[in-house]
Formats: C-alpha cells, structure tokens, sequence
C-alpha cells in the first residue's frame, strides 16, 4: 500500500508541475515538449501563435502553477510526515490517511485548474488557430492509437 500511496503523491504532484510547464511558451522556440501536458500543449507549438497569444498563455499558466503551488507544497509535507512515521504505528496510519485524502484532493483540483487553463488558452486562439488546433489534436490521437495497437500493454 505504502508504494501506490508514493506513486500517487509523485504522479499528482508531477501532473501538478505539468501544468505550469506545459503550456508556457518557448523562449527560444525548442521549450515545447509534448510529454509535459498532453496533446494540447505540444500542439500549441504548431499554431503560429503571436507574441501577445504567448504572453497571455504564459500569464494564464503561470497563475495556474500559482493558484495549485500550496497545495502540492501542502502534499509534499504530508507525505515528509508518512516517510518519518514508523510503520505500524498510529502515528503511520494517520499519516497514511492524510496522504491518500491530500492526494485525492490535490488531484481533482490538479485536473479542474487543468480544464481551466485549457478554457482560458482556448479564448487567446484565433478561430483559424482553433480549427487548427482540433486538426493536429485528431491528428495526435491517432499516432497515439497507432503506436498503443502497435505496443499492447503487458497483461499479467
């Protein structure tokens, strides 16, 4: 149980840091990296967005990556206390259940800040760039479809 509630601590607290790196614009046009927010990031790269578009995404992540930043800080804490309590104790237990409620917590709030920013970066794209933008995300879908039918998961 002790390594799910690790893994979930690392995977909300990546996604939550994902928001604040995936969407920013590069500074020098190779700060993209699809791997850091899904399709919609990586595809942003491709839009031809105009210097105002890029600082009005940049504003929007930014205060994104601020409005989530006490909470993951507040989730990292918790799981400091999990890692310092003695297993089987009382103290490890309650440590255990804060974590696992944080973590929960942090991860609904992770993806509603997520929807959000999408919303507010949807609103700075042209209509062309809208269009575009479904075009390349359809696009992304099925390379993605493609590659997992060509790499199944493993079953146990």
């Amino acid at each position: 149980m002790r390594n799910h509630i690790i893994v979930t601590v690392a995977l909300v607290a990546a996604l939550g840091l994902s928001v604040g790196v995936s969407a920013q614009p590069p500074e020098d046009g190779h700060g993209w990296h699809h791997h850091h927010g899904g399709p919609f990031a990586h595809e942003l790269k491709e839009l031809g967005l105009t210097d105002a578009q890029k600082g009005s995404i940049k504003q929007i992540v930014q205060a994104a990556h601020q409005q989530l930043k006490p909470q993951m800080q507040a989730l990292r804490q918790q799981h400091e206390a999990l890692e310092t309590a003695t297993p089987g104790t009382a103290a490890y237990q309650a440590a255990t259940t804060s974590l696992a409620q944080a973590a929960a917590t942090a991860a609904s709030a992770r993806v509603q800040e997520e929807a959000s920013v999408r919303a507010q970066i949807y609103a700075v794209l042209t209509d062309a760039q809208k269009t575009q933008l479904a075009g390349l995300i359809q696009q992304h879908e099925a390379k993605m479809a493609q590659w997992q039918a060509a790499h199944p998961a493993p079953t146990e």
